[in-house]
């Protein structure tokens, strides 16, 4: 073998070496993009299930015995979050999962946190605004982390109490 078929070895065989570097680069890049989409699907999943479950409770703990029909009769503000000695098993009220935190880890995939803020909000020029004072709607945001993911999954939902006079 002479010099110049050395070099042209040497030649196809980095360009074969680089070639496959890359190859072997953009197939971690899918796998990369596959789990972290995985475990998007997974997050926006357990947020749909939390604001779900809110969902089904009462909209308020004084709503729960029959209508009301003034504002001021709603839990103030500064009350919002489960009652003492309420647990998640005993929420009974939309507020309850105000501050409500867990960590999913009996998936198989990943270890999940999800945190609950619950508020009531105003409508102003066609924005929802954080309320201080108790109106007939509340919001609820689910927020899910986990170290897994790239991004962080926010989903919001709106509850009103409508009633007829």
């Amino acid at each position: 073998m002479n010099t110049g078929q050395m070099l042209v070895t040497i030649c196809a065989l980095t360009l074969l070496s680089v070639v496959l570097l890359r190859v072997n680069a953009n197939i971690l890049d899918n796998g990369e993009i596959f789990f972290d989409t995985k475990f998007n699907v997974v997050a926006i999943s357990l947020a749909t299930s939390t604001i779900e479950e809110a969902s089904k409770k009462t909209f308020d703990e004084s709503t729960s015995a029959g209508s009301v029909v003034t504002e001021n009769t709603l839990t103030p503000v500064s009350d919002l979050g489960p009652d003492a000695g309420e647990t998640y098993a005993t929420y009974d009220d939309f507020d309850d999962f105000d501050g409500y935190t867990k960590v999913e880890s009996s998936l198989p995939s990943a270890e999940f946190n999800i945190s609950c803020n619950v508020d009531y909000i105003v409508v102003n020029g066609g924005k929802l605004n954080h309320s201080n004072t108790q109106t007939w709607n509340k919001r609820i945001k689910v927020t899910v982390t986990s170290p897994s993911m790239q991004d962080t999954v926010v989903m919001t939902s709106l509850f009103s109490y409508w009633f007829f006079r």
